[in-house]
């Protein structure tokens, strides 16, 4: 644990590199031929002393942990009303409000407990592929193949006219691939099929920062999970996963070990590591501190591409949106498949885990959202059989919402108790 890591970095890699392509306009072909061999010892270099550190597999370390029991998830609630592919959604913080965009040009607001429709916006064009909700719940963002990221403050009235109050915050040369926003209403990230990502002022319109490094269109990012916020990481068609500065602009690490396009990406719980998903049908998960991949999550039956993944609250579990209609569910430590869910009538395309880690959202080519929760809980000898969703509170008491019974039973007591909440 006290052993330092290498000096020369993935960073420090991507810093020569782009220091030899500057001098490469002024110089003569010859001396392309050898930076370009420079660059290659140089990114061998990295790799071996990488491999000195890696003397154990995260399974291994995880061998004396507990295996995870049965986890069994169904879906509680089913969201209709899109009339093409969903194509991204995200949470409210206020673990109730669902915003979902879709290829029919559509952005709705859906309350997910009743499933009703709060808000909807018709966009001026068609592949609206991302969106988001602000921190405060009073806007949403979105866009796609119209090159901009538009947001749109939200109101108590449902049948106000959202589009008058539209603002046009970011501008891009190509397709609008993700957006995300900081920790505040005020900046917003953006990704895109022009290779770039970029920090926008939301009131302004202006971009404060821009960030250069991918040699291929970005097609996901996330923003850490810390107050501050100061880094990102995105993924894309280079087959790149980048973690950005943002102060800076700069890359301070990268890595390079899938085979095909990324399209997802998502941190960890305590912003040490971060997985990604990919065409190439595996998740992967790297440690930023160890500066290098620590697992794959994989099966050889598994041949179809990862289109999104996300964690649990706690971190223990993976899950991954896949191409063949499924859901599958990792062991983040093991590196076990511990479920596997069907529902979905096509690929599903996005997915995201509420913010109280109760349950989580799934997007799909089928035109739907299905929002799906775990069915059983055994806690000290008392067994929950739960229809809904649930989770602990802080004080140990049992907060259940999404209008279900629960019945608890007691080994000790040989009673059972049913309420209607």
């Amino acid at each position: 644990k006290n052993r330092q890591l290498p000096l020369l970095s993935s960073a420090n890699l991507v810093f020569l590199v782009e220091m030899a392509a500057q001098e490469v306009a002024s110089q003569p072909s010859d001396t392309l031929t050898t930076l370009k061999t420079e660059s290659e010892t140089l990114k061998t270099k990295l790799e071996e002393e990488r491999a000195k550190l890696h003397d154990v597999e995260l399974h291994q370390v995880a061998e004396k942990i507990e295996a995870l029991g049965q986890f069994v998830m169904k879906t509680r609630r089913t969201l209709k009303g899109h009339g093409n592919k969903v194509l991204c959604m995200d949470w409210c913080k206020d673990k109730r409000r669902i915003v979902s965009s879709s290829q029919d040009g559509k952005v709705i607001v859906w309350d997910a407990f009743t499933t009703n429709k709060e808000h909807a916006v018709t966009m001026p064009c068609t592949w609206v592929m991302a969106c988001a909700y602000a921190p405060s719940g009073c806007a949403v963002a979105c866009g796609g193949l119209d090159n901009k990221c538009s947001v749109y403050p939200l109101s108590l009235d449902k049948n106000e006219n959202l589009a008058a109050k539209k603002k046009s915050v970011a501008m891009h040369t190509n397709y609008l691939s993700a957006c995300c926003f900081t920790n505040s209403d005020m900046q917003i990230l953006t990704s895109s099929g022009d290779g770039t990502c970029a920090l926008w002022d939301v009131e302004s319109g202006q971009m404060l920062q821009s960030f250069h490094g991918h040699a291929a269109d970005v097609l996901c990012l996330d923003l850490a999970p810390s107050e501050t916020g100061n880094t990102f990481v995105s993924g894309g068609c280079d087959k790149k996963a980048c973690v950005w500065d943002m102060r800076t602009g700069q890359c301070i690490q990268s890595f390079e070990t899938h085979e095909s396009d990324i399209n997802s990406v998502r941190y960890y719980p305590s912003g040490d590591a971060f997985a990604s998903g990919s065409d190439d049908a595996t998740c992967r998960l790297y440690d930023l501190r160890a500066d290098r991949e620590v697992a794959i999550y994989s099966k050889e039956s598994i041949i179809f591409g990862t289109s999104s993944v996300d964690f649990s609250l706690s971190g223990r579990l993976l899950f991954g949106g896949y191409n063949d209609y499924t859901i599958n569910v990792w062991d983040v430590l093991k590196g076990t498949r511990v479920s596997i869910l069907f529902g979905h009538e096509n690929r599903v395309s996005t997915l995201r885990v509420s913010p109280d880690g109760t349950a989580f959202c799934s997007g799909s080519w089928d035109h739907t959202l299905r929002v799906s929760g775990q069915k059983y809980l055994r806690l000290s000898g008392v067994v929950m059989k739960v229809s809904h969703l649930f989770c602990l509170s802080p004080d140990l008491g049992l907060n259940v919402d999404w209008n279900s019974d629960v019945s608890l039973f007691s080994p000790q007591l040989d009673s059972r108790i049913t309420r209607r909440l």
